[in-house]
C-alpha cells in the first residue's frame, strides 16, 4: 500500500498534479515528509497539505479486521490452513498444524544433527500433490554448503511415500520441482533473493529453504558488528518475502560456544555461567548457542533446536508464539527424521535455549 500512486487516490487533480510535478509519486514519498516540509515543497497552504495527507493516509491505511475475519481469510486463501505439515505428529500438534506460512522458521543445531535431513523431507512434502497432503508446488532450496543430495532425497521419498515414488517417472517429477541455488557470497545471495521475489508467484513456489544462513554470514564477516550489519538487510528482506508470498520459509543456523553471560541478552533465555576450558573433558555434553546472535534470534518466529544429549537426539520447540517449549526425542532413518515419542517433554529455564552436543570436538568457535 505504501507504493500506491498518489495520482490514483482520488485527490483533486490540481493537488495531485502538484505532487507529481515535485516528484512525490507514491504514498510513501508523501508520508515520509512532515506537513511543513510538504508546504515548502508544494508551495501550498497548510489546509491543502493537511487535507491531502489525511486523504492519502485514509486510502493506504489497512481497514480494521476482526480476528475471526483474518482466520477465515487464511483458511479460504491458504492450503492446509496456512501450515506445511512435517508429518511428525507431536511436533505438528504443538505447532498447530506444522511449519507456518508467512514467517521465518529456524532449524539450529550442531553439524550432523539432522538439519539438512529435515530440510530434504520438507522439500518433498511441499512438492507432493495436494491429494497426498502436499502443497503441490515448487521448492527453492538455497544450498550454501553443497549438502543437498538428490540420492538421499529420492531415498527419503521412496521410503516415506512408496505409493507415489514407485510410479514410473514420479521420482523424477518430484525432484524436478525442487530448484537448487548455490550462492558463494552474500552478494550472490542478495541477487538470488531479488530473483526469487519475482519467481515466487510466477512459478508456484510453495517453500523456500536456506541451508545454511550462518555459513554465508560467518564466512565473510569475522567482526561481530560488521556481521550484524550485513545480516540486518538480508533478514529484513527475507521476512518481507515471507509476508509478501505467504509461504513457509525455513532457514538453518549453526552453533558456537557460549560467551560468558551471553544468555542474558535473550529475553527468553535465563543466565548461565560459562564453563572454563579446564572444565570441558574430551567427551562431554557441551552447552552451545545459536551462531547468528540476538538480532537474528528476534527475527525468526519459530526456533527448532536439534541437539544430542546423553546419547539421544531431541527436537526442541524453543521459540513459538503459540506453543509451549517442548522437546521430542527423534532418530534419523532411511525415511528421514522420525519422532520416538509424540508426547513432548515440557522444558523450563535455561534448558529451553541451551544446545547440547555430545561427543568430542563439539564446540565451534566462530
Amino acid at each position: 500500500m505504501a507504493n500506491k500512486l498518489i495520482n490514483q487516490m482520488g485527490l483533486p487533480k490540481s493537488i495531485a498534479n502538484i505532487f507529481t510535478a515535485r516528484n512525490i509519486i507514491t504514498a510513501k514519498d508523501a508520508l515520509s515528509l512532515t506537513e511543513f516540509e510538504l508546504m515548502e515543497l508544494l508551495d501550498v497552504g497548510m489546509a491543502e497539505v493537511a487535507y491531502a495527507m489525511a486523504h492519502i493516509s485514509e486510502v493506504v491505511c489497512p481497514p480494521c479486521q476482526t480476528a475471526l475475519l483474518l482466520m477465515e481469510q487464511r483458511v479460504r486463501n491458504e492450503s492446509l490452513a496456512g501450515h506445511l505439515p512435517t508429518r511428525l505428529k507431536g511436533l505438528d500438534e504443538a505447532l498447530c498444524g506444522g511449519i507456518p506460512f508467512g514467517v521465518l522458521t529456524e532449524l539450529v543445531g550442531p553439524p550432523g544433527i539432522g538439519k539438512t535431513q529435515f530440510c530434504l523431507k520438507l522439500s518433498l512434502l511441499a512438492s507432493l500433490p495436494a491429494n497426498f497432503g502436499g502443497l503441490d508446488g515448487r521448492v527453492i532450496y538455497i544450498d550454501v554448503e553443497s549438502k543437498f543430495s538428490s540420492k538421499r532425497l529420492i531415498e527419503i521419498g521412496t521410503k516415506s511415500f512408496p505409493e507415489i515414488f514407485h510410479k514410473k517417472g514420479m521420482a523424477q517429477e518430484m525432484a524436478g520441482r525442487i530448484l537448487i541455488l548455490r550462492p558463494t557470497s552474500l552478494s550472490e545471495f542478495a541477487e538470488s533473493l531479488h530473483r526469487i521475489k519475482v519467481s515466487l508467484l510466477q512459478q508456484q513456489v510453495k517453500l523456500l529453504i536456506i541451508d545454511s544462513m550462518a555459513a554465508l554470514v560467518l564466512g565473510e564477516h569475522d567482526c561481530g558488528a560488521s556481521r550484524q550489519q550485513a545480516l540486518g538487510w538480508h533478514v529484513s528482506f527475507i521476512k518481507s518475502l515471507a509476508e509478501f508470498s505467504r509461504i513457509p520459509i525455513v532457514l538453518t543456523n549453526q552453533v558456537r560456544s557460549q560467551m560468558g553471560d551471553e544468555s542474558l541478552m535473550y529475553s527468553f533465555q535465563a543466565a548461565q555461567s560459562r564453563p572454563t576450558k579446564e572444565d570441558i573433558p574430551v567427551t562431554f555434553d557441551s552447552h552451545l548457542v545459536a551462531a547468528l546472535g540476538i538480532n537474528w534470534a528476534h527475527a525468526v518466529t519459530i526456533r527448532l533446536v536439534l541437539e544430542s544429549k546423553s546419547g539421544q537426539r531431541f527436537i526442541k520447540l524453543a521459540k513459538s508464539p503459540i506453543s509451549p517449549p517442548l522437546a521430542f526425542p527423534f532418530d534419523i532413518t532411511s525415511s528421514g527424521i522420525v519422532l520416538l515419542d509424540d508426547n513432548g517433554i515440557e522444558m523450563k529455564g535455561p534448558e529451553i535455549n541451551n544446545i547440547h552436543c555430545q561427543g568430542p570436538n563439539a564446540l565451534l568457535n566462530f
